[in-house]
């Protein structure tokens, strides 16, 4: 299968200085009203959101992109969100799309799911359904209920459109809580026995959600969560995608998830944060931020008429950049990460050796 290439990249490793991870929140209205939720403060139903025409005029201005994400909200309450992705699609060729979703919508998740699919053939196009408890556990930490058996029949008809689209790659994210910690090995054990599940992600609950007891978890508790997942993988239980480099992205992962535990740990910055320089996140309202996590605006696409570079190349962008080089700011967020390990040569021995222990083992 023909995929839009991720050599182009490589000059990005010395020169940090064009974005090639995006990432869009394309609405902030959501079905679910889960407590640990960090972006429950920015809902205006759906109110003010960057149009279709809109989002084509800041994808023309852009170059292009490694990988896409979108996140809201709930993105597939947006009936254009197959348009949104083909905009970036048909401008910034993006090697990897990846689309989050809370699952309680089958009925408009699956048909826009396809027709994304179908409009974006060399992309990987990367669907997570969200999954932190089995069954009523699910239901209670996310404050909805029925949302798990919603999410499970979604999950079977993505899985089932997999079989027809072979640029899905199909997974489960579940973020760690107070309200999961002790329930990892269950919550593990039965995503194993998911059919059609390529990879499990345990993403550190961020930011400031609405019920802040959610962040009050045990360290060690994550750290024995993920090194049950690396055991998996080094066990030959290998649950990885399947588009090129997979498996390099997956040693990235190992590293990733030592380097978050001992970020937490420490607490400190262990290695240099490229936010703001190859990634960027933009609002529903135009809003350009280095990262999800700071307040910082670099922008917004609206006031520069829809001129991307215009707004990151600005001198308000670089006061920015320079804030976060000068605070050493830190987080856990998994998304940055990825960029941070992937073009930081120093971090390659490490991600080599991990590399080589899942080859051995395939």
């Amino acid at each position: 299968m023909p995929m839009n290439s991720s050599l182009k990249y490589i000059p990005s490793i010395f020169y940090k200085r064009q974005p090639l991870q995006f990432t869009f929140f394309v609405t902030s209205r959501c079905n679910a009203r889960c407590p640990f939720c960090f972006y429950w403060q920015d809902r205006h139903a759906g109110q003010d959101e960057l149009t279709v025409d809109e989002v084509e005029k800041v994808a023309s201005s852009m170059g292009n992109l490694l990988w896409l994400l979108f996140s809201g909200g709930e993105i597939f309450l947006r009936k254009d969100l197959p348009d949104l992705v083909d905009a970036f699609y048909r401008h910034n060729h993006p090697v990897i799309i990846t689309l989050p979703t809370n699952g309680l919508a089958p009925d408009l998740i699956l048909p826009r799911t396809e027709e994304i699919l179908s409009r974006s053939p060399e992309s990987a196009v990367v669907c997570k359904i969200s999954l932190d408890g089995v069954g009523e556990d699910h239901d209670r930490i996310r404050n909805t209920p029925g949302s798990f058996d919603k999410a499970m029949e979604t999950y079977e008809g993505l899985r089932r459109l997999g079989e027809r689209h072979k640029n899905l790659q199909l997974g489960i994210n579940t973020v760690f809580c107070r309200e999961n910690q002790d329930d990892m090995d269950r919550i593990i054990d039965y995503v194993n026995g998911i059919q059609g599940c390529e990879t499990h992600t345990i993403s550190m609950i961020r930011g400031n959600p609405a019920d802040g007891s959610f962040k009050e978890i045990d360290l060690e508790k994550y750290r024995r969560a993920v090194e049950r997942l690396e055991d998996d993988l080094k066990g030959g239980n290998a649950k990885m995608y399947h588009f090129t480099l997979a498996r390099l992205k997956t040693a990235q992962d190992l590293v990733q998830r030592r380097l978050i535990y001992e970020t937490i740990r420490q607490g400190r910055r262990l290695l240099p944060c490229y936010a703001g320089r190859i990634g960027a996140v933009m609002s529903e309202t135009g809003d350009i931020f280095p990262c999800e996590i700071l307040d910082d605006r670099m922008g917004n696409v609206r006031e520069s008429g829809y001129d991307f570079p215009k707004v990151f190349f600005s001198e308000q962008a670089d006061a920015v950049r320079a804030k976060i080089n000068s605070t050493r700011c830190y987080c856990s967020h998994e998304c940055y990460f990825v960029t941070n390990i992937l073009f930081n040569p120093l971090k390659y021995g490490r991600v080599l050796g991990q590399y080589l222990a899942l080859t051995g083992k395939s």
